[in-house]
């Protein structure tokens, strides 16, 4: 079978994937390095567009490039890669419903934030370092500082795997 020889601008061009990042891929081995002309430039052939365009495809569900890579790994060796991709879209999907719950429990505390702001006298607020909206458990109750706690940890407690 004769597939096309190119050089790294037209692949990108090709996939839309900057040449920086085509040569990223290499060093990390989700590309494998393409043959050489005699003056060095890269020579790479129509499967190197497939798998870009894979690789692209696969992170814009939200993989990220070491899931892609063992996907790839396995079917470099001839497995199936079925099982496994759905077992990775499933524990993402797992981690976007926590995302979302977090994001609602949230919005629910900002919410009665706002509503306890919406009530308290801006005359009130003499403590030139902070607003009396946010403040500490001493200074506006224990249900308050709750909250802000709540809202603290669970962004600081945030991670994207």
């Amino acid at each position: 079978m004769y597939t096309s020889v190119m050089k790294i601008g037209e692949l990108g061009k090709r996939t839309d994937v900057p040449t920086k990042t085509i040569r990223y891929y290499e060093d990390i081995g989700l590309l494998p390095e393409p043959e050489r002309t005699y003056n060095g430039y890269r020579d790479y052939h129509d499967d190197a567009v497939l798998r870009l365009r894979f690789i692209r495809d696969a992170q814009a569900t939200g993989l990220s490039l070491t899931e892609i890579a063992s996907i790839l790994d396995l079917r470099s060796v001839g497995e199936g890669t079925c099982h496994h991709v759905i077992e990775l879209l499933e524990r993402h999907l797992e981690d976007l419903d926590r995302h979302i719950e977090n994001l609602h429990d949230t919005r629910d505390q900002l919410v009665s934030l706002t509503q306890r702001a919406k009530g308290l006298d801006p005359e009130d607020c003499t403590d030139p370092n902070r607003c009396q909206t946010i403040a500490a458990e001493s200074d506006v109750g224990a249900s308050s500082r709750k909250h802000t706690d709540r809202l603290y940890t669970r962004h600081r407690n945030h991670v994207h795997p």
